[in-house]
């Protein structure tokens, strides 16, 4: 007679199959990932991100990322403008502080004063510092100040501009038929010896003659006049923006 195998034996048989069909399952779905994970294109990594677009993961995500770094930019650009503006006025504190030491130290008070404008700092020389009456070439006596001037403005970048002044005394000479062509050669001749004694660069320099029409006083007394008689250094702001005075 021959012997049956019990039932239970055949099941625990296939227990083993089902057990290594998942597992090869599972190693398949691996080696997929793996293989999918190395070789990523747009197309499938745009047909990944639509898959969570629901969810917002990635596209709501990336944008305010993108966001944000634009913010820091423009953040970081205003914190250095700022930053920028600190040290040109820094610089110009320093150019008023060393201008009026050495004024005291040589006693021209009567002769320069300086000041700090919104349009930057102002020196203004009195005629007889650099010249002789009714002439433009500066005198031996000015060239000191001038060298100081040549040392403090070799320290910064900033434009400067140059303005001359007259009285209303008429003047007709064969070199300077009106106040016109004194007030431009005197702004002139201040540039020129401190380009070609400092060797500074020229394209920073502006001359401008105003003859007798902006004075500061009336021209009513020789005092007064000789005020008016003057040289006006400017040594610009860079963040002046050109509204008020």
């Amino acid at each position: 007679m021959r012997l049956r195998r019990s039932s239970g034996n055949t099941r625990n048989e296939k227990k083993w199959l089902v057990t290594f069909s998942d597992m090869i399952l599972i190693m398949l779905v691996f080696f997929i990932m793996l293989f999918s994970m190395s070789v990523v294109d747009a197309a499938r990594f745009q047909a990944l991100m639509d898959s969570f677009q629901g969810q917002n993961l990635f596209n709501h995500s990336s944008a305010d990322v993108v966001e944000d770094m634009e913010k820091l930019s423009v953040n970081d650009d205003f914190r250095l403008e700022q930053e920028k503006q600190i040290l040109k006025e820094d610089e110009l504190e320093t150019l008023m502080a060393e201008v009026q030491g050495y004024i005291e130290e040589n006693d021209l008070g009567d002769m320069i004063t300086a000041t700090r404008k919104e349009r930057g700092v102002e020196l203004v020389l009195q005629d007889q510092l650099l010249f002789d009456s009714g002439e433009a070439y500066i005198v031996d006596e000015a060239e000191a100040f001038l060298d100081e001037m040549i040392i403090i403005l070799g320290k910064l970048p900033n434009h400067v501009e140059v303005e001359g002044h007259t009285d209303d005394r008429p003047i007709d000479t064969y070199r300077y038929p009106s106040n016109w062509e004194l007030s431009s050669a005197r702004a002139s001749s201040v540039i020129r010896y401190l380009i070609e004694e400092g060797d500074l660069e020229s394209s920073r320099f502006l001359a401008t003659g105003y003859g007798d029409t902006r004075p500061i006083v009336s021209n009513d007394t020789t005092e007064n006049m000789q005020q008016n008689r003057r040289v006006v250094v400017l040594i610009t702001d860079p963040g002046y923006n050109g509204e008020g005075s």
